[in-house]
This record gives C-alpha cells, structure tokens and sequence, in this order.
C-alpha cells in the first residue's frame, strides 16, 4: 500500500512537470508533453491514472484561474472552479479508458487522444499532446501526426524505451534546425496593446486609431493587413461605410475581427474590408465555452452567447488566398485546425484578444500552438494579438 501511494505521488509530480513543462508558451518545449501517456500508462490502477491525468490537465491550463479573475474582476475563487470543471472531461475519459492489461493500452489510449480531440469532449480538449507533431517532425505534414500518434500508442507499451529515443532525437534534431513559419509578403498581422477597451470602445475615435494603425501598416508591398478578434466591436452597416469610405483609393484589404448580432445571440466573426465594401469572412466554429458560448440558455427559453459553428465552413477565400482562419480558442484545441488542413489551405490567420490573459502564459502557448500546427503543414503564418 505505502509502495503504491509513493509510485502514485512520483507519477503524479512528473505528471505536473510534463504539462507545466509543454505547456509553458514556448514552441519547442511542447513535446514535454508526451511524457503524459508514458506515466499514464505506469498507473497500478484507476485511480492513479485519474491523478496522474488531473496533474498533466491542470497544470498545462494553469493560468485558466487567474485568466477568469481578469475577465469578470473577481477574486480567484471562480476561476478555481471552472479549473477544476475544465478538467473532468480529459481526467474522465482517461480513467475510463485506462486498462490494467498491456495488451489494451494502445488501444485504449489511441481512443482517448480522438475523443479529446473532437466534440464534445475535445471542446475542452487543451493541451492535446498531438500539437507537438509540428515540432516533431515540421514539414511532414499528415504523415507527421501519423507518426506522433503511433509513437504516443507505442509510449504506453513494453517499447516505450525505445520509442523515447526515437522521440528524443527528432526533438533534439528539429531544436537545432528551427524556424518559425513563413510569412506571406503581402500580408501584415497587427498587434495591440489596448488591453479591455479593445471591442469595447465603439467610439468614432476608436474606429479612426485603427485606421491609422493599418494605414500604418499597409507599406509597400502589403495588401492584407489583419486586426485582432474584435476590434472592429460590433459588425454593423455604419461600421462598414466608415471603413469603406477609408480604404478609398486603396488596394489594401483589411481582415479583422468583429461580433455579428443575430437574433439568438452573436457570432464571433473576421470581416474582410476594402474599398468596395466589407462583409463576413468567417465564424468562429468554437468560442470559448462559458464566458461566451452558453448553450444551456436555450434550455430555459433564453438568447445570448456566442453561437458555435462547430464544422463550418473551415476554410475561406479572400482574394486569390485559400486560408483557415483560428480565432482565439481554436488555437488551443484539436479539431478546428485539423478539419481545415483537410481542404489543404494555403495559409493559416490565428487572431486573438487576450487582454484577459494578463499574468498568464495563455496567448504565449496559443502562439505556439499556432506556430507548430503551421510547421507541420509547412503553411505561412499570420499572428495578430491584442493584449
């Protein structure tokens, strides 16, 4: 008994360690968190495994307190709680799926990576182990999350060993030979410092800063100039007019992030902008659940919330550009971008607004989840950020 609770307390701490670790918001670290289904796998039971997956799942999504505190200024408490809600889908679904017989495991946790990567519980699937494919093995594309899936099933087997070392190598290999995603010459990501007000303020004098600030970027040779997840505050027909009459006489096309009120709530979109006009490039397919995305409210006859768009529309056109948009949280999760690579796009758009995220690595490893998808695919790479 007492040899058992010090192997689950061992497990436990290198748990902890494999997702504070991976999941720090540097890129290259990200592979620390493959060290999770070995020590999953050396669980003497259930119970155990249940530990080890709430040590990886919590400290990997460390800053969700802090974050939620900044959100809606209140103390730690709440953030707390939704910390822990957060984690009972990933702690559950690989307690349930672990297996005393060797035999099973591959299996079984080839099954709990799929269903933490898809709905519904892949909607709160963070901090996915298969995100470090991009710096495994960057460029190989489909062939590359293949790979790092298979050498995840072999880390819970007799040949964990060796498949470690194989792991270790591509790391130490791809650490040494690392470069961020290209990015495309005509187009230009913005990052903000405008911290709450951001979205907020839909002032005219607010609409005018970002003009100026595209203005500013849209030198010579860039056509595409991308704003944050909602700066442009709300969508509407004035918005619109403001813009278009701005961007008269210019070739620059402006994609920027805005919220569309419908009649049971609002989407979280990206509006395409020139001087002929704007209109709705895309929405989001997963916002952040809880803060914006209620679903329970239509439950008790209520509207409000961001819709989910779950599987729409994953890849857009805007000009001659095929590309997939990723606004905020579809960076941190699997499916999104997965389901866009499928159409094979030309480039990837990750935006955010992560003014809330103060005093977290949050927006540091959806840059690097971003940054590691692109480099798996070998897709140039537009970030742009409010903080």
């Amino acid at each position: 008994m007492r040899h058992d609770a010090i192997r689950a307390a061992i497990l436990f701490v290198g748990a902890v360690a494999s997702g504070w670790i991976g999941w720090s918001g540097e890129v290259l670290l990200l592979p620390a968190a493959l060290a999770f289904p070995l020590l999953w796998s050396k669980a003497s039971n259930r119970a155990t495994s249940a530990i080890v997956s709430a040590g990886y799942f919590l400290a990997a999504s460390r800053g969700l307190p802090q974050g939620v505190a900044n959100f809606y200024a209140s103390d730690l408490l709440p953030g707390f709680l939704l910390w822990l809600i957060a984690s009972a889908s990933f702690v559950a679904v690989h307690a349930a799926l672990w297996s005393q017989k060797e035999r099973w495991r591959p299996i079984c946790y080839l099954a709990a990576l799929v269903l933490m990567a898809i709905p519904p519980f892949g909607i709160t699937g963070w901090a996915h182990p298969i995100t470090a494919a991009g710096v495994l093995f960057p460029g190989w594309g489909w062939y590359g999350l293949v790979a790092t899936m298979a050498g995840l099933a072999g880390l819970v087997t007799r040949i964990s060993p060796a498949i470690v070392i194989a792991f270790a190598g591509f790391w130490f290999w791809s650490a040494a030979t690392w470069t961020d995603p290209d990015v495309a010459e005509s187009w230009r990501g913005v990052n903000l410092q405008m911290h709450d007000t951001l979205g907020r303020d839909a002032g005219l004098e607010r609409q005018r800063d970002l003009i100026a600030t595209v203005r500013t970027a849209a030198t010579s040779g860039v056509h595409f100039v991308v704003l944050p997840e909602s700066a442009l505050g709300f969508w509407t027909s004035t918005v619109e007019q403001l813009w278009r009459q701005s961007l008269s006489g210019s070739d620059v096309t402006v994609v920027s992030g805005a919220s569309l009120v419908v009649a049971d709530g609002y989407d979280n979109v990206l509006v395409a902008i020139d001087r002929d006009g704007g209109h709705v490039l895309y929405r989001e397919r997963m916002p952040v659940p809880g803060s914006m995305w209620q679903p329970w409210r239509s439950w008790f006859g209520e509207s409000g919330g961001a819709r989910a768009h779950l599987f729409a529309k994953p890849v857009v056109g805007i000009g001659p550009v095929r590309l997939t948009p990723l606004i905020c949280y579809e960076q941190l999760i699997v499916w999104p971008v997965l389901q866009s690579m499928l159409s094979d796009p030309e480039m990837i758009v990750a935006v955010g607004n992560g003014w809330w995220t103060a005093g977290t690595s949050i927006v540091a490893i959806q840059r690097a989840s971003a940054n590691s998808w692109a480099r798996l695919f070998s897709k140039p790479l537009i970030l742009s950020f409010n903080t």
